[in-house]
């Protein structure tokens, strides 16, 4: 399990800043290693290989390095501003914290300040000819890395913070944090009972924020210390407030002991994906809903983002399903595992909800859940038929033209087998 220092150091690392600060230390100090490795090379021989046009060589690669890096950086502003107008706002956090465009530009930062300091140490004769030498091999080898980096970035680049690659990244990132999760859905805690007990204390944060990490070793380490059962009452995401507490505590704890208990939660201003799988779908939601308003009404991107959701959620319910028993490491926290309901809850209502008189939508989604009511987890295949006659009701409150609803009627009969007459019946009365 991530302790709270891993995290931030993490965090760090993610920043563009860093790849960029450890890129530029490295050519400073390539661009130096002549002057201490110019003992090695035999004397003459830099004049013999043609070591003296390095100078010329550094001044050209400083000029165009410059360029490249100042083409790249606004390149990669203008797609966080594309993603976020076509996408979502919350969508471009990935784009910024992608490990492949921060070391295309890290890359070129690296190179430029290489052949900079290159030249001033040239200037001050710190090399000689030997040092010369080294430098004019650094210098090749700078050149061969910079023309890789430059391919891929051509390819790259062109693609970033398109619509489509966006999707894509959020996609990932999902099924990153649904991996993670589901090799140990329970952080290590036991599960908690049907019912919490009455007599424990709640506590709650000092602060407004969502949780961003669970540091469970933590809290097994103070509750071992204090004699303490601890029932952990939220999710990576959840939003604490006042009225929301965060940890039910069993036994006697000093104000203390409850404030090292609360440091044991993270709280940020916004919800992260690597710990919050729903958040991922909660993002992808929201691109299918921007896909679907008057001003884009782009259906076809929404019915690209049901797929995907719909392949996520199966392979959520197959890592489940062939997980074996998970191993409790911390016997004195309890934590709710997450639960389907909220999956489909934050990823296909929404959908469902908005997407109006639009046909093709409203059969994908039956389609959708078709194929999850397959998959091999039964809290899975129960949340798809309820979700299914829930769309469907919602579907005949929403479309007009009876062709279509007859469309929509017989699709969700024959993939999830609806009783179609009672649940648009239902519907109806229920106001849905």
């Amino acid at each position: 399990m991530m302790t709270k220092w891993k995290l931030a150091l993490q965090r760090v690392t993610r920043r563009m800043w860093f790849r960029a600060t450890l890129y530029g230390l490295l050519g400073i100090a390539t661009a130096l290693a002549g002057a201490f490795l110019k003992f090695l090379i035999p004397e003459g021989l830099a004049t013999r290989i043609g070591a003296d046009s390095v100078g010329n060589i550094l001044a050209i690669l400083a000029a165009s390095m410059l360029t490249v890096t100042t083409f790249a950086l606004s390149t990669m502003v203008s797609a966080y501003s594309s993603a976020s107008n076509s996408a979502t706002p919350r969508a471009a956090r990935l784009l910024i914290e992608d490990s492949r465009t921060q070391g295309a530009l890290a890359t070129f930062i690296g190179a430029f300040l290489f052949s900079i300091v290159g030249l001033i140490a040239l200037s001050t004769g710190l090399y000689g000819d030997s040092g010369r030498l080294v430098l004019f091999g650094a210098t090749i080898a700078v050149i061969a890395v910079i023309t890789v980096t430059l391919l891929r970035a051509i390819e790259q680049l062109s693609r970033f913070g398109r619509l489509g690659e966006t999707i894509e990244l959020v996609e990932r990132a999902t099924l990153r944090a649904m991996q993670l999760r589901a090799k140990d859905p329970l952080l290590g805690c036991r599960g908690c009972a049907d019912a919490l007990p009455g007599e424990m204390a709640r506590l709650v944060a000092d602060e407004v924020g969502h949780v961003e990490h669970i540091d469970t070793a933590r809290l097994q380490d103070l509750a071992e210390a204090h004699d303490l059962q601890l029932h952990v009452l939220c999710q990576p995401g959840t939003f604490a407030t006042a009225a929301r507490p965060l940890l039910g505590v069993q036994g006697q704890a000093d104000e203390t002991v409850r404030a090292d208990l609360l440091e044991c939660f993270t709280l940020g201003d916004g919800r992260r994906i690597e710990n919050d799988p729903r958040f991922g779908l909660v993002v992808l939601s929201e691109i299918a809903l921007r896909s679907l308003s008057p001003a884009v009404n782009d259906p076809g991107t929404c019915i690209e983002v049901i797929g995907r959701g719909v392949r996520l959620l199966t392979g959520w319910g197959h890592a489940l399903q062939g997980a074996p028993e998970p191993d409790v490491r911390f016997a004195r926290v309890h934590l709710a595992d997450l639960r389907v309901d909220d999956f489909f809850e934050d990823f296909f209502a929404p959908i469902a909800r908005d997407s109006g008189s639009t046909v093709e939508i409203h059969i994908k989604l039956q389609k959708g859940y078709a194929a999850l009511g397959r998959a091999p987890s039964a809290a899975l295949r129960r949340a798809a038929l309820a979700y299914a006659q829930q769309a469907l009701a919602r579907a005949m409150t929403q479309v007009s033209f009876e062709a279509d609803r007859e469309a929509i009627r017989t699709v969700a009969a024959a993939e999830n087998g609806i009783d179609v007459e009672r649940t648009c019946a239902d519907g109806t009365q229920a106001g849905v």
